[in-house]
């Protein structure tokens, strides 16, 4: 791939994506595939005038060694020094850099349930550090190619082709054109129009159904709208979170969810794929689960905390995305999720919430945001799925025909 092209992506997620403010530290979190594209990443950051950049690498065999020989104890005792580095993280706010390109399988055969309860007791450590950066930073997840990555995603390629070409599929789909902030200018004032139409319906329930089986009705929150493409954080700077992004997003309410949705792309959780799957909810808690691949797992996933078995967001998606139309499955969220309709479980989103800026965390999920430690999307959409709306004056209205906007 021409470097002048990868120095465009690069600056459109430094720029675009994260919006560095002058004098802000940033910290990029990388796996070792592409080195020469973080140093991009890195010396962009400071020509917009960051004044310090950290790089933490991830080595996913590496993880697997450390689960492995690690006693639970150990995994679970969190040093003085962790505390400190996230009591500075909440002092100075750096913004955040996610480049993934991970192996969907690289953690295949690690000790989830080993990793799980680790997990379970350390995130109430550090969910207060969480809780207050939960809308003060800027942060932007974006995708560069690792070799398992791109033979997974295309299997009959030499490794150096599959590189080429998934390099080729994630600028594509990121817009990464001769000017590829002007051309995310244009994207985000589609999605806004998008969420705008939506949000004046005043939608009280929607209403899933396709052919294979999912019949699903999700109540919303009466304070929440939906979002999409650029946000704003609470220091009101502007920054695009997902790199590519096609979808219009809402929290619904916790405890508002009747039926069965069956997935229509394989999930990657913790380095591995859930495939062929199916949750089925009765007043907003999944209540049975099912899978072809990797069944516990899912259940592993659904039973991480209380909050884990309730929806946290709705997701709207055409079929006409680009990622979809492309005919490509990344085996990835980022993209597959932006793919296809989709949902998450865990975790909602307070800035979903109208004024969340003039409210409190605790105000916000007092509303009916869920809060959990896990946020992980899987996607239901596909070529027969309608959604309705029901709204608060009784009104039915078509949002998606045959998996496309009604509108």
């Amino acid at each position: 791939m021409k470097k002048t092209v990868l120095r465009e992506y690069a600056k459109l997620i430094v720029r675009c994506g994260v919006n560095v403010q002058k004098g802000q530290s940033v910290i990029v979190y990388a796996d070792l595939d592409q080195p020469e594209f973080v140093q991009m990443v890195v010396e962009e950051a400071y020509k917009a005038k960051a004044s310090h950049v950290t790089v933490e690498w991830n080595y996913q065999p590496l993880a697997k060694v450390h689960v492995r020989y690690q006693s639970l104890k150990t995994m679970t005792t969190v040093p003085e020094w962790q505390l400190a580095r996230r009591q500075h993280m909440v002092d100075t706010v750096p913004a955040r850099i996610h480049l993934i390109s991970e192996d969907p399988d690289g953690l295949k055969g690690m000790n989830m349930a080993k990793l799980a309860k680790a997990r379970q007791k350390t995130y109430p450590i550090f969910k207060p550090y969480m809780d207050k950066l939960e809308g003060v930073q800027q942060w932007c997840i974006a995708a560069v190619p690792g070799k398992a990555w791109a033979k997974k995603v295309f299997p009959g390629e030499r490794t150096s082709v599959a590189m080429e070409k998934l390099w080729e599929a994630i600028l594509f789909t990121s817009r990464v054109t001769e000017d590829p902030v002007k051309a995310w200018e244009a994207h985000n004032a589609e999605l806004r129009n998008r969420c705008d139409y939506l949000n004046n319906l005043g939608i009280r329930e929607l209403h899933y159904t396709a052919d294979n089986g999912t019949d699903l009705t999700v109540g919303m929150i009466p304070e929440a709208i939906f979002c999409g493409g650029e946000e704003v954080s609470r220091r009101k700077i502007s920054f695009n979170p997902n790199i590519p992004t096609e979808e219009c997003f809402i929290s619904p309410m916790k405890g508002k969810a009747e039926g069965i949705v069956y997935s229509t792309k394989p999930l990657s959780y913790q380095g591995q794929l859930i495939e062929n799957f199916f949750i089925r909810f009765e007043n907003g808690k999944a209540v049975e689960s099912g899978a072809e691949k990797n069944a516990e797992l899912l259940k592993t996933m659904l039973s991480m905390d209380e909050g884990a078995a309730y929806l946290g967001e709705c997701a709207l998606v055409p079929q006409r995305s680009p990622i979809c139309q492309s005919g490509i499955l990344f085996y990835n969220t980022l993209f597959d999720e932006n793919a296809a309709c989709h949902l998450a479980m865990g975790m909602g989103f307070p800035d979903t919430i109208k004024g969340h800026h003039d409210k409190t965390l605790e105000e916000c999920r007092a509303l009916g945001i869920n809060d959990s430690m896990i946020h992980e999307d899987f996607m239901i959409g596909c070529d027969s799925m309608n959604i309705d709306a029901v709204c608060a004056d009784g009104k039915v209205v078509p949002i998606f025909r045959n998996g496309n906007w009604a509108f």
